[in-house]
């Protein structure tokens, strides 16, 4: 009979996660003893947070939920923002903590931590492994972890268990559930039909329930029918490709998209999540039809209809039901377009990081997945950036956190060996996840890291600026790139022009290595870009 440990290896594999994250504990080394019987990777990450991260956006990117796993105490606290990023920007991950068992626990005080209690705001679901169980506990987490909206789950794994029989059942439910969505008719898709058939400038803003349904070929499809302009969330970038004509950009929560938006007369909503919007009233008056594949309960977007179901399948009924639209959206995402290009062509001395962005997608592959870290630079990275597919551009939305880029690059690169991965990273959010670089090159995931080198905290500084207090306490400086990234075995160079970037991403292209490029840019011009852009 198989042990604990054996079932949970066994189920992940078969649920598609080849692997395991994290930095281990001494309860882990059974489970990790398993997994090498079992042909899986285990990627020793140096710090856990990033272990989580790679492993959850592995979730976002497969569907199979990545599995993160730390000592008990201070490896399970430092794991939580790892675990956060999963919870806030809705992507399926399990994690595991080791723990003491009964006896010691009760009677023992070092390194104990309630970490169920911990983890429990954060998580859909969390509970203590027990094998006699733990064949069901792993068919719960599983289906957990990948309903909508994903989400991370939560185990404790006590030393106790690791190695006990676990309990088998007669017959076994498969491991992820065997859903069939059923398709619309048309009477029930009556009221929506009436609000289109009723419009001349609907507009469509799409969120991460579009790419978690798989719907992205249904709303292009559906766009095209209507002749409507496609603003989506940072996450969903590629969600419509970025050079289709329809596409007009990303929904930043700021005053650029309000012009566009307004003109319109049906916002028709598709998979959009308010975990995703950025925490202010709404302000548009035009009627809205949500298109979901769960009920809205955080009324942050007032729609008047809401169709809850298969996302696919209403967007290919609405299409084969209503009648084409005149085509309004493609002028009015050109426009928009160009009104972002101009906010952001402010004046700079030596390399700006707008140019930064444009050399960087002229020279990357067009099938480059690139991820993005929170900070000053991430405006212009999701604005200049451009994907031509879903899941081809991450980044941390819900939860905004620094130190996200390389982690994510890295699973990424675990997901499309064969493609292209860039981590677009501040200077200070990649000194939050340095040490994964020597992860980077030690497990042969070579990324490409791009240092926005602007020697501060750029984000803050712009906020100091913009409420008229002094610069303070937020420079950084005096980092040499190149000797830090060889450090860690990684090809390392800085760039101070467009010249010098443009061959430096070639090289790391031509060298399939891990690279780091400090590139010095001017970030004078970030006050000017957030106030057209964006309000603070």
């Amino acid at each position: 009979m198989a042990t604990t440990v054996q079932v949970i290896a066994d189920a992940m594999k078969a649920a598609g996660t080849p692997f395991i994250t994290g930095h281990p504990g001494g309860e882990t080394v059974e489970l990790m003893d398993a997994a090498c019987k079992r042909d899986m990777r285990f990627l020793l990450f140096k710090q856990e947070t990033a272990a989580a991260m790679m492993a959850a956006t592995w979730g976002e990117i497969t569907g199979s939920p990545g599995l993160c796993v730390s000592t008990r105490g201070p490896g399970a606290t430092n794991m939580v923002n790892g675990v956060a990023y999963a919870s806030l920007d809705r992507a399926p991950l399990i994690a595991m903590t080791d723990q003491y068992g009964p006896a010691t626990y009760a009677t023992g005080l070092r390194q104990r931590l309630d970490q169920l209690a911990i983890y429990a705001p954060l998580v859909k679901w969390g509970t203590t492994i027990n094998a006699q169980v733990v064949r069901h506990q792993m068919w719960k987490a599983l289906r957990v972890a990948t309903a909508a909206p994903p989400g991370p789950v939560h185990f404790e794994m006590p030393q106790t268990e690791t190695t006990r029989e676990a309990g088998a059942y007669t017959v076994e439910p498969p491991l992820l559930a065997n859903q069939i969505d059923i398709e619309p008719h048309r009477e029930s898709l009556a009221p929506a039909l009436e609000q289109i058939g009723h419009a001349n400038r609907p507009i469509i803003l799409a969120g991460l329930g579009t790419l978690w349904s798989r719907a992205t070929r249904e709303l292009t499809e559906l766009a095209d029918h209507l002749g409507a302009p496609v603003l989506v969330t940072p996450k969903c970038k590629g969600v419509i490709s970025e050079d289709h004509p329809l596409r007009a950009g990303c929904i930043i929560g700021g005053i650029i998209e309000r012009k566009l938006v307004s003109q319109a007369d049906l916002i028709i909503t598709v998979g959009l999540d308010a975990i995703e919007m950025q925490p202010k009233a709404w302000p548009y008056t035009a009627t809205v039809l949500s298109i979901a594949a769960i009920p809205d309960l955080d009324v942050v977007v007032p729609a008047s209809t809401e169709l809850v179901g298969s996302i696919p399948h209403i967007l290919s009924a609405l299409r084969g039901y209503s009648t084409t639209k005149g085509g309004w959206g493609e002028a009015a995402a050109k426009s928009y377009r160009a009104e972002v290009v101009d906010a952001l062509n402010t004046p700079s001395t030596g390399l700006s990081p707008q140019r930064l962005m444009e050399v960087a997608r002229s020279i990357l592959p067009r099938d480059t997945i690139a991820t993005c870290d929170a900070g000053a630079s991430r405006l212009l990275v999701v604005q200049k950036w451009e994907s031509y597919g879903p899941r081809e551009f991450l980044g941390s939305n819900g939860l905004g956190s620094m130190g996200y880029a390389i982690p994510g690059a890295m699973a990424a690169k675990m997901a499309h060996p064969d493609r292209p991965c860039v981590a677009f990273v501040g200077d200070g959010g990649f000194l939050m996840a340095v040490t994964e670089l020597q992860t980077s090159v030690r497990e042969n995931l070579p990324i490409i890291a791009i240092v926005f080198d602007d020697e501060e905290i750029g984000l803050i500084r712009v906020k100091q600026q913009l409420k008229q207090i002094p610069q303070f306490g937020v420079g950084i400086g005096g980092i040499h790139w190149d000797k830090l990234a060889q450090g860690f075995g990684a090809d390392g160079t800085i760039v101070t022009d467009e010249q010098q970037l443009s061959s430096a991403l070639k090289a790391a292209i031509q060298s399939g290595r891990t690279t780091v490029i400090g590139a010095k840019i001017d970030g004078s011009g970030y006050v000017d870009q957030f106030n057209a852009l964006r309000e603070l």
